[in-house]
């Protein structure tokens, strides 16, 4: 199966390798660096390399190349799968605590399904603590540690130990062995200041003393003996929209990739079943092994006993374009005379089809022609840059408004005597829409099964920009 994993960074250094059956040379990536000259962005790179030998599957995730390399045929997906797992693994769940002067919540009659639109952020970042001082606050701070926080080079580097020791368990002789990351922390106790100082006094490691209690259940994901004072349930609604809007403002392509991320943190062993509104909409959908595929299939319910802590519950893909709206449009008008001087460029962001909803977090990049030397403009709000070397214009608009649309506009100073520039640049947005799923798709309800007690449950929505190019 896997033979070898190097971890390169964007720089093309080899930061890190691990071998299970036998020592592969390093000299293998060369293949893979041929590769990454010729891919024009690091997302690029060909995930399938053959090499005479060898095969280099990778993924590149926090400006880090996660390479396997393997000698015998093996199912791609399945590598790239175990690639993506072993970065879920080294990263930070992240923190859910109740800020009660921003939530924005309401309870549905039925089933006492809350949607939070300000509770969870998707950005990873360290564990805060804090305490609510609201008399009405539901919760206090939540925190749910994995390894290491923030999968990153110098993270990586300093806790090599628990690295190597972490992936010694997640295969064996090449195979996976344990994945789950409720098994993987009770082999390999996650680091803290505290481990670290006893570890180096005494010599010891962070492997656990005794075997993971759910390695020989039924549902290895789940622990057994799971407690916890304030039994919760939370779920993301994650969706990413690609698409290519011409110069005229059609759609040439639009679709959109979705997630379902979850935060369960109940005690026992309960079972759940999340039904949708419209769970039509689905397409090319992946679950995580919890989910009871046949009921999915028949009933388009899903049903579950879950993880404890983060998991992502499934993964899926709207494809149907007269499904996706497209939130934003973007007016534009830039020229370019033959023998001029000077070219003319304005463009205005506005919303389009979000349902009410504001649209922050706005960033709008393109990629200048050579020709084109400075750039004088002004924007009517936020700031924007220019480099002259290598011709990027950067805007970030921020939230917009509505009532007073966003505009940038000005003149561009253009190399003397050069001629008109075959095509005009292609201008990128960057942008998020909370308490929004673009698709449509709605929670309908949550029950939960086998145990008495009665949780809190949460819902958020966002939709945010994947590859969103506009043509000029």
């Amino acid at each position: 199966m896997i033979h070898s994993l190097f971890l390169i960074n964007s720089s093309g250094d080899i930061f890190l390798e691990k071998h299970w059956k036998s020592v592969v040379s390093r000299s293998v990536c060369d293949y893979f660096f041929e590769a990454q000259e010729k891919a024009t962005e690091a997302e690029n790179v060909p995930p399938v390399i053959p090499t005479p030998h060898h095969y280099l599957l990778s993924v590149y995730r926090h400006k880090i190349f996660f390479v396997a390399v393997i000698q015998t045929e093996v199912p791609p997906l399945f590598v790239i799968e175990f690639l993506h797992r072993v970065v879920d693994t080294f990263q930070l769940c992240r923190l859910y605590s109740l800020s009660c002067s921003l939530l924005l919540v309401y309870e549905e009659a039925t089933n006492g399904l809350v949607h939070e639109p300000v509770l969870f952020h998707q950005t990873r970042l360290p564990v805060r603590t804090g305490h609510c001082s609201t008399p009405h606050c539901r919760r206090g701070p939540q925190t749910h540690q994995d390894y290491f926080g923030v999968c990153s080079e110098p993270v990586i580097k300093d806790n090599v130990v628990v690295v190597y020791e972490v992936l010694e368990e997640m295969l064996d002789n090449g195979f996976p062995l344990a994945t789950e990351s409720n098994i993987l922390k009770e082999l390999i106790k996650p680091p803290t200041i505290l481990r670290t100082v006893v570890n180096t006094i005494t010599g010891s490691t962070n492997v656990g003393d005794q075997l993971p209690t759910g390695q020989l259940s039924v549902v290895p994901w789940r622990r057994t003996g799971v407690k916890y004072t304030n039994n919760e349930a939370y779920f993301d609604v994650i969706e990413e929209i690609d698409a290519i809007i011409d110069k005229s403002g059609s759609t040439v392509t639009a679709e959109i990739q979705g997630v379902i991320d979850a935060c369960v943190k109940l005690t026992g062993m309960p079972d759940l079943t999340l039904s949708f509104m419209n769970p039509r909409l689905l397409d090319d959908v992946s679950f995580h092994p919890c989910v009871r595929f046949k009921r999915w299939e028949s009933e388009r319910i899903l049903s579950f006993i879950p993880p404890d802590g983060n998991f992502r519950l499934l993964s899926y893909h709207v494809s149907a374009q007269n499904l996706v709206a497209i939130p934003v449009y973007v007016k534009h008008s830039i020229s370019f005379r033959d023998s001029s001087s000077l070219g003319r460029f304005e463009i205005t962001v506005g919303p389009k089809q979000t349902m009410g909803k504001t649209i922050e977090g706005v960033m709008v990049t393109s990629q200048m022609p050579r020709g084109v030397l400075n750039m004088s403009l002004t924007p009517s709000q936020g700031a924007h840059t220019f480099d002259p070397v290598t011709k990027m214009l950067s805007w970030d608009v921020g939230k917009i408004n509505p009532q007073k649309l966003p505009s940038l506009k000005g003149t561009m100073s253009l190399q003397a005597g050069a001629s008109k520039p075959d095509e005009n640049p292609t201008i990128n947005l960057q942008f998020k829409i909370q308490q929004l799923a673009i698709s449509g798709l709605k929670v309908n309800r949550l029950d939960m099964y086998g145990e008495k007690y009665k949780p809190f449950k949460g819902i958020k929505y966002m939709t945010k920009a994947g590859k969103f190019q506009v043509r000029t």
